[in-house]
């Protein structure tokens, strides 16, 4: 499996011929690289509904005739916005094409603005992907919980990504101890400096992470990594 990361929390995996996006925040995103119309996947799968995670989602479904994945609530959302969709729930495994994805709790929230208005985007949720013989844990927004422990005795990650900015998800500090609970190999830090207010140094989450046995992996955007 390779991982291309893309700011914030946008991340391309692909293995074969199959390639997903999660969470891709790009045209709003100054850091993120890429524009919406240069992706190329066979399917788009959400965490949850804000929009720096919802970011380009429909448009690129759309664009790439493929479907979207997401909490049943945000999925029908999409629905009504064109674009094709799989909706799915906590708990909850599909495989598709080549891959296999499960959605995990997250403790966050889940919203959509739209105008004046706020729009129930579901419950907000992590992923498990499995693709090339590799296992992928995408947090989400999410704080520290203890069923991370059950993640990583259910599954064997090879990579997690799990936010570090603070303020609105973990900080470093349960990041850390997520990492631990979670018994990855490698750990892509997301979810930070992309605004003022989840400022972190990626960097000294790292060497954090080294003095524990697992290796970070700060990526800049566009940069990627094999598992």
């Amino acid at each position: 499996m390779k991982v291309t990361y893309y700011g914030h929390s946008a991340v391309l995996a692909e293995s074969g011929e199959s390639a997903v996006i999660i969470d891709p925040f790009l045209s709003g995103n100054p850091k993120s690289g890429i524009s919406p119309d240069a992706v190329k996947v066979n399917a788009v799968l959400l965490t949850h509904g804000h929009s720096d995670h919802l970011g380009d989602a429909v448009e690129i479904a759309l664009a790439n005739e493929c479907p979207i994945f997401a909490p049943f609530e945000l999925a029908q959302y999409c629905r009504k916005k064109g674009a094709e969709v799989m909706p799915m729930n906590i708990g909850g495994g599909c495989t598709y094409r080549d891959f296999t994805l499960k959605y995990t709790q997250a403790l966050h929230s889940s919203s959509i603005t739209e105008g004046d208005s706020w729009i129930y985007a579901g419950e907000p949720a992590g992923i498990v992907l499995d693709m090339g013989g590799r296992t992928f844990y995408h947090a989400g927004d999410t704080s520290l919980f203890s069923d991370m422990r059950l993640i990583g005795e259910r599954h064997n990650i090879d990579l997690a990504a799990l936010p570090i900015g603070d303020m609105l998800t973990m900080g470093p500090d349960d990041a850390l101890l997520a990492a631990k609970w979670l018994r990855a190999d490698k750990v892509l830090p997301v979810h930070y400096n992309t605004f003022p207010a989840i400022a972190q140094d990626a960097g000294e989450f790292s060497r954090r992470l080294k003095s524990e046995g697992i290796e970070g992996c700060p990526l800049l955007p566009g940069e990627s990594l094999e598992l």
